[in-house]
């Protein structure tokens, strides 16, 4: 079957902290895309490349540091952008992803650097979002869901950094960032991101 695709591609982007809902979001907007007969490529950063997996592994282990961690995940992305993002694109893809170039901003900004400034260093070359969904949620909160779901905070999800970073994504003003309330219910949360996409789509059909 052909799929439909979508002119120019649509690159739709869910932020947020861990344990906000993004996971949830991510499979239902794409399993809602492919049912309407598009194109769907769904990734995520850190990605599972070289560079990501360092990333990944720096979690657990303990972070780096920050100008080290930062051009990690500017390496990530490159390829990430050069590699995924931009041929899909081409192709008339939805490519759905958890986390951008945003959680760069907010996660390294709460560290010590500028946000603005990681913000335009990453828009020379990674493509604008049609869409960020930033799942919001209270830094307690997302500490109690992934303790919920089993796993360990890692070195990214201390109480303070959490409320640091809550901060700066909140701070972020471009206009095709979608604050959504990620204290309601999923079945909620999952629709009000649906009528955000369904805006978009409609606008680039």
């Amino acid at each position: 079957m052909i799929k439909q695709t979508v002119n120019g591609g649509l690159l739709v982007v869910v932020e947020g902290l861990d344990g906000a809902g993004k996971s949830s979001v991510l499979q239902q907007l794409a399993g809602y895309c492919e049912e309407k007969g598009f194109s769907v490529i769904l990734s995520r950063e850190p990605t599972d490349g070289r560079w990501g997996k360092q990333i990944r592994a720096s979690a657990m282990t303990g972070r780096l540091p920050l100008e080290a961690e930062f051009e990690l995940f500017i390496r990530d992305r490159e390829d990430h952008v050069e590699n995924l993002i931009l041929p899909a694109l081409r192709k008339g893809s939805v490519v759905i992803l958890d986390r951008y170039y945003f959680s760069s901003a907010a996660y390294q900004g709460a560290r010590g650097l500028d946000p603005d400034e990681i913000l335009a260093r990453n828009e020379v070359f990674a493509p604008a979002p049609d869409l960020v969904l930033l799942l919001d949620c209270a830094a307690e909160v997302s500490l109690e869901r992934i303790r919920k779901r089993g796993s360990v905070p890692d070195e990214f999800e201390r109480l303070e950094a959490l409320e640091a970073v809550r901060r700066i994504f909140l701070a972020i003003k471009r206009p095709f960032i979608q604050v959504v309330d990620a204290g309601k219910s999923a079945v909620e949360v999952a629709g009000d991101c649906q009528s955000h996409l369904d805006r978009v789509l409609r606008a680039k059909l």
